[in-house]
């Protein structure tokens, strides 16, 4: 049986300054829906400034929150087409 392919594209975005990194993350899904999430990072004053040690931080946290958005909406759908709840999605 053959699949068709599907592609999702993530757009990420940083804003930095001396101490905190704030990621924003945007996936656009075939049917049309923008899911966006946000994390951020911050630097103690002892640490060295590492700016791509903040965007990791800061982007994986967007992304696990983007992630969670996600299941949630998938799992809605699961209770809307079968009119009754599911059970919980785990990650």
């Amino acid at each position: 049986m053959m699949h068709n392919a599907v592609g999702w594209h993530v757009e990420m975005e940083f804003q930095e300054d001396e101490q905190h990194t704030r990621a924003a993350a945007l996936v656009r899904l075939p049917d049309g829906t923008e899911v966006r999430a946000h994390g951020q990072a911050s630097r103690h004053r002892t640490d060295t400034n590492q700016p791509r040690v903040g965007e990791e931080i800061a982007g994986a946290r967007a992304l696990n929150e983007l992630a969670m958005q996600l299941l949630t909406k998938a799992h809605n759908e699961i209770d809307t087409a079968s009119g009754h709840t599911s059970h919980p999605i785990n990650v």
